[in-house]
């Protein structure tokens, strides 16, 4: 198997598209597609260059893409976000856009987030949290559109009184 790069001082680790155990979290994922034939194919990510990202405890997945977007948003999309008890959610994405600045300086960073599959009152508040703004809706599946401008590095955000995000 080809080593695979390391990130010192991240909660990140860097995988490769088709891993098997971040596979078992995107398939929790709401986004996740299944084909009617039921064929899984071995990669998941998709076309274009990408970052694929999981925690040490395999709690979480991070997926970095950047690709022309059908709807013409600009800059490195946030494909897939999933935590599953890994630690903070607005801390694991400041650890990600701080990784993909690094990889694609400058770029804007952006992510969709249906209000109708996420089990919250206000949806995309891990985004804020994070330093994240909303700005728009998809016309066709009215997906809500979070922003962040690339090379913002964020401090920790303060967690006092909060349970969750």
């Amino acid at each position: 198997m080809a080593s695979e790069p390391f990130f010192p001082f991240s909660t990140w680790i860097p995988i490769l598209d088709g891993n098997d155990e971040a596979r078992r979290l995107f398939d929790r994922h709401y986004s996740r597609n299944r084909y009617a034939d039921g064929r899984q194919p071995k990669l998941f990510v998709g076309p274009g260059q990408k970052m694929v990202l999981t925690t040490p405890c395999r709690r979480a997945l991070f997926v970095w893409r950047k690709f022309i977007s059908d709807d013409g948003q600009q800059g490195v999309n946030c494909a897939i976000f999933r935590n599953e008890g890994a630690g903070l959610s607005s801390s694991l994405i400041q650890e990600a856009d701080n990784l993909a600045d690094q990889r694609w300086p400058g770029e804007r960073h952006f992510t969709y987030v249906n209000p109708r599959k996420v089990a919250s009152l206000n949806p995309g508040y891990c985004f804020i949290r994070a330093g994240w703004r909303r700005c728009g809706i998809t016309k066709w599946n009215k997906l809500l559109i979070f922003e962040r401008e690339g090379d913002t590095h964020h401090p920790a955000p303060d967690t006092k009184g909060q349970a969750h995000e």
